[in-house]
């Protein structure tokens, strides 16, 4: 037999004689509520940051057709051709 075999024994003798793990009967049930907790926060952050980029946006078109920032600011260097 060789060391492969042995081992593969070993662990099939221990998987037989293990009784299978209890496992807590309200395990499941915190799981949804945490899992629900969890999803709804999620949404929650994401429309917000919808919100927040959406809010950007409009604020940055309002400023730009206010403020007309491609607009080139008239030259102050010379004065202006009057009486010709």
């Amino acid at each position: 037999m060789s060391r492969l075999e042995r081992e593969e024994d070993a662990v099939r003798a221990a998987l037989d004689a293990a009784r299978p793990p209890s496992v807590p009967t309200e395990l499941c049930a915190d799981a949804m509520r945490r899992g629900g907790r969890m999803l709804r926060r999620r949404v929650l952050a994401r429309r917000l940051l919808w919100a927040l980029l959406v809010a950007a946006a409009v604020a940055f078109t309002v400023w730009a057709c206010t403020a007309h920032p491609w607009v080139e600011p008239p030259s102050e260097t010379t004065p202006p051709l009057t009486g010709l």
